[in-house]
């Protein structure tokens, strides 16, 4: 399978490890549409975990795609409350990648990782992000 970023596929080898279902790109939201109903912007989360019935956004971009992938979240959840949605930030994506022993803690020491022992996957969401 080709992933569009590397963190997409490290991602899907930590699910697969953890026996976790998941489809890649599965459905794409069409968020807004021109007057003559033709979409012109659309949203397709990475993951879909059917287990869970999640989808999971993973970003490590710079913080100005974070922003306009945020809104784009939100627009999401507006039209589609129904759906369940959980990104995972760079901090977040990093913290996996050393606690479930993907990365060693050595090479990302200066990005400032939680030091908190590896536990299970948690795909619950609190509050909508």
């Amino acid at each position: 399978m080709r992933f569009a970023h590397n963190s997409e596929r490290q991602f899907a080898k930590l699910l697969d490890f953890y026996g976790i279902a998941w489809e890649y790109e599965p459905r794409e939201f069409i968020l807004e549409r021109d007057r003559e109903g033709n979409p012109v912007q659309a949203f397709c989360p990475d993951f879909y975990l059917p287990s869970e019935d999640i989808f999971i956004e993973v970003t490590t971009l710079n913080q100005k795609l974070v922003t306009k992938k945020n809104r784009k979240v939100r627009r999401l959840q507006e039209m589609h409350p129904e759906v369940k949605i959980k990104i995972f930030y760079q901090r977040d994506y990093l913290n996996l990648l050393v606690k479930y022993g993907l990365e060693e803690p050595s090479q990302l020491a200066d990005v400032g990782l939680d030091e908190v022992e590896p536990q299970p996957l948690d795909f619950n969401v609190d509050a909508r992000q």
